[in-house]
């Protein structure tokens, strides 16, 4: 493992609760590790701590074998052989592109600095454009000078934190794979910190969700959708909602009765014991409700939200439970028709019924009939 973080706490003096509490994770080198959560949570002081610029109250830091940080410990940020690519890109406004890329690597001869200049302004598609000052870039190019900055004095690892906020929204994604495509022909090893989703999945080789001060899960974007570690998971990736349910074992078959009728025959799903009276919430995402003229259940839609090729309806069954659901862009409804849904769930999560942000869904029964 090239960067282990182990039960790493930040407090800061007078704070009641910690920043961070107790943070573990691993990142292979090589990979790009994301942080993503709401403002607040934690992402960012664990990020600096990392590069060196917070202390720690506890646990451990180590790179490449190395502890850089630990009690009684402390490595200083320069000595760390870190880059950093900040939010406001931090480029000097008097300096060119190829002074700017080549400030980190002033000790080198002149012959040897300017070659590596042109190499990295060459990996992240500026070259050429050594001569022109920041003001003369587009936001974008800005961006990518900033990250041929930091790569240019071969960092061990490289720290991002929101590089993309202050760009527009089309920009961002597209920036994101492109700077996925650029950390990976360098064979950087890096860790980034967003609030957005899309930019998370499009850079990240696993990704960590954190909430007030916890990192909650630390997985693959597929697992975080589908297969996540505690509700606040489950709530802050992707669009669904918790519907009351009921968990029963009927002819060796466990079914799931919810307000879309009864769900059944899933390969993984917990038994009725998991919950006192197999009562739980379980967790529908907008993709599990198909938009069916033909099905017996209805639902009103309450508010619509025109995504390009598709919808996200917000709909009220006439129970008063929400749902979420994706329709496709031609089937164009107004606010307070009612539409006949279903259930199309493949993927079964459960939580104890009301639980907090941090409580774990049951595990998955063993041994129970797999029909799908």
């Amino acid at each position: 493992m090239f960067l282990s973080v182990n039960q790493l706490s930040i407090r800061y003096p007078g704070g009641a609760t910690a920043a961070v509490d107790g943070v573990s994770l691993g990142l292979q080198a090589g990979d790009i590790g994301v942080l993503i959560g709401p403002s607040g949570c934690g992402k960012t002081t664990l990020l600096r701590a990392v590069a060196g610029l917070e202390q720690a109250s506890g646990g451990s830091i180590a790179m490449a074998g190395e502890t850089v940080s630990a009690p009684g410990t402390h490595m200083p940020a320069e000595q760390r052989r870190i880059g950093m690519v900040f939010q406001d890109y931090a480029l000097f406004p008097h300096l060119d592109v190829g002074r700017n890329v080549g400030f980190g690597i002033a000790q080198l001869p002149k012959a040897e600095r300017a070659e590596r200049v042109a190499e990295v302004l060459a990996l992240v598609g500026l070259q050429g454009l050594e001569n022109r000052y920041p003001h003369e870039l587009s936001g974008g190019q800005q961006q990518r000078v900033a990250l041929a900055r930091a790569l240019a004095p071969r960092p061990r690892l490289l720290l991002l934190d929101e590089p993309f906020s202050n760009l527009d929204v089309d920009l961002r994604e597209r920036l994101a794979h492109e700077v996925r495509g650029i950390l990976k022909a360098a064979g950087a090893t890096a860790l980034f910190v967003t609030h957005d989703q899309l930019e998370a999945f499009a850079i990240g080789d696993v990704i960590g969700v954190m909430h007030q001060g916890h990192l909650h899960q630390w997985d693959n974007a597929y697992a975080l959708y589908h297969r996540p570690a505690t509700r606040f998971v489950a709530e802050f990736i992707g669009h669904g909602v918790f519907a009351p349910a009921r968990i029963r074992l009927a002819d060796n078959d466990v079914h799931v009765l919810t307000p879309l009728g009864d769900l059944q025959d899933f390969e993984e799903c917990p038994l009725p014991s998991a919950y006192e009276g197999g009562l739980c919430d379980v967790l529908l995402r907008a993709d599990d409700i198909v938009h069916d003229d033909a099905a017996p259940v209805k639902a009103q839609i309450l508010r619509k939200a025109f995504r390009g090729s598709e919808f996200l309806y917000t709909l009220r069954l006439a129970s008063g439970e929400e749902l979420m659901t994706h329709v496709p862009s031609h089937h164009n409804h107004a606010v307070g028709e009612w539409i006949g849904i279903r259930a199309e769930v493949d993927h079964v999560v459960t939580f104890a019924r009301g639980g907090g942000p941090g409580a774990p869904p049951a595990p998955a029964s063993q041994g129970a009939p797999a029909k799908r």
